[in-house]
């Protein structure tokens, strides 16, 4: 009788026990967005800027993901779908689909994607593509910082904002052509920029709706009309991102672009930035400058994010123009030089003699009306808006920021990024992973049986 009732009451407290379980399980589920985040850098707790833009979120945005099984990059993968999910819990607006490469090409050729480790913010047919690489950071220690917080709320907000900033790209002296800038127009796109071509030769004006005119890379000068057309525009609300390309007779043939430029106390030199310090990955040509204090490249520094240019022009300010504020974007180390004898840079010859420009050089200007109003972005640089180099590190977010402090765009996102440990791994063979295999699952639940059943045993007799 004994036996029967501690075998009864050994029931009913199981029976409790999974009840209670089952229960408290159906209520935690009930409680939307509740989670606890015990990871030590919160990893999966969304800044209070997210779930305000989730919050208020009323377009349903598709969020696809297309990864590579066979690239050996699970963790990176698992680290933006696993941020993709805490999206999803804050709002039902976000509906997601992942796509791997090698079984699902169609899907990748259907929304133009050659490579694994894309993410794409869908709203009807506005998108925003974010490539992996973009979103992490490496350290010399070996750990990493991970942005995708602020990039995702980025794409969205700038998805659904209805405010759209009219820019226009001068063409006619030998600029980039924008087949060699897609990747950077349909950047500015996505930011909600609708950018047009614009040949003053051909037009004879400005339009109205200008915001802001962009010279990338020119190697010929303006004529004198245009200069003059420029110059009216730029005395009103008018605005103006230089970035400037190469002429070997630079200093004679840029007399009009030159003089736009001293319009706001910036000169320049004629002289191409050499590095003397050559690296294994870059040439004498190709600077990785420092940056100076700004909101264009405060967060590129605090990420260690570098930008880069080749065939660099030297720049410089002086006080002829007392109504602007001219702020230093980017210089070189007092090691490098400004080459002056472009013929002698054209045969590799090049050297540091008494007639160039000695370091450190400075490759950047942020220019501020007396109003402290943005005015004009002038570099000595253009290449990192190209295809093959906006890519590389900071150059695309260089880009958009000055673009974007150009427009005044307040509302732009800053979270901060989150920290990560060093990722180890762990290198196993064949034969040790069937070790851990039989152990795991075949022994250890055996083993727990049988002393189970012995102890069960041992009752039933006793």
């Amino acid at each position: 009788m004994n036996k029967w009732i501690r075998g009864t009451n050994a029931t009913v407290l199981s029976i409790a026990a999974i009840g209670i379980f089952i229960i408290l399980t159906i209520f935690l589920h009930s409680l939307k967005g509740f989670q606890v985040d015990l990871t030590k850098n919160k990893n999966f707790t969304l800044s209070e800027q997210t779930t305000a833009t989730l919050k208020n979120l009323n377009q349903d945005i598709h969020v696809i993901a297309f990864t590579n099984s066979g690239d050996g990059n699970e963790f990176i993968t698992r680290q933006v779908t696993d941020m993709v999910a805490e999206y999803k819990k804050q709002s039902g607006k976000i509906t997601y689909d992942e796509y791997d490469m090698l079984k699902q090409p169609s899907m990748a050729k259907q929304y133009g994607v050659d490579q694994g480790g894309t993410i794409i913010f869908e709203l009807g047919t506005k998108k925003q593509n974010i490539n992996f690489y973009e979103l992490f950071t490496g350290q010399q220690d070996g750990s990493y910082t991970f942005s995708g917080e602020e990039k995702f709320t980025q794409a969205i907000q700038s998805l659904t904002s209805t405010e759209k900033h009219t820019v226009y790209l001068l063409s006619g002296h030998q600029e980039y052509p924008g087949t060699a800038m897609s990747i950077f127009k349909s950047s500015l796109a996505a930011a909600n920029y609708d950018v047009k071509d614009l040949n003053l030769y051909v037009e004879g004006k400005i339009p109205d709706d200008a915001q802001m005119l962009m010279l990338l890379g020119p190697q010929n000068d303006l004529n004198d009309k245009e200069a003059a057309l420029i110059q009216e525009y730029l005395k009103g609300k008018g605005k103006i991102y230089i970035a400037l390309g190469f002429n070997k007779d630079m200093a004679t043939s840029w007399k009009n672009i030159d003089a736009i430029m001293k319009t706001y106390g910036v000169q320049d030199q004629h002289a191409i930035a050499i590095e003397p310090k050559q690296t294994s990955l870059y040439d004498p040509l190709t600077i990785i400058p420092e940056y100076g204090s700004h909101d264009i490249t405060n967060k590129l520094s605090s990420n260690n994010l570098v930008t880069m240019l080749s065939l660099a022009v030297s720049l410089n300010a002086d006080d002829s123009a007392p109504d602007f504020t001219k702020s230093l974007l980017l210089k070189t180390t007092d090691k490098a030089y400004g080459e002056t004898d472009i013929n002698l840079l054209a045969q590799s010859k090049t050297k540091l003699d008494a007639a160039d420009v000695k370091g450190p050089l400075n490759l950047g200007y942020a220019i501020a009306d007396k109003d402290n109003k943005p005015k004009a972005v002038i570099l000595g640089g253009s290449t990192f808006v190209l295809d093959q180099d906006i890519q590389n590190q900071g150059n695309k977010d260089f880009a958009l920021n000055s673009i974007g402090w150009l427009q005044e765009m307040k509302d732009q996102i800053t979270i901060r990024p989150r920290q990560g440990d060093a990722y180890q791994q762990a290198m196993i063979t064949p034969s040790q992973a069937n070790t851990i295999f039989l152990i795991t699952i075949v022994f250890l639940p055996l083993l727990f049986l049988i002393i189970g059943g012995v102890i069960w045993w041992r009752r039933r007799r006793g």
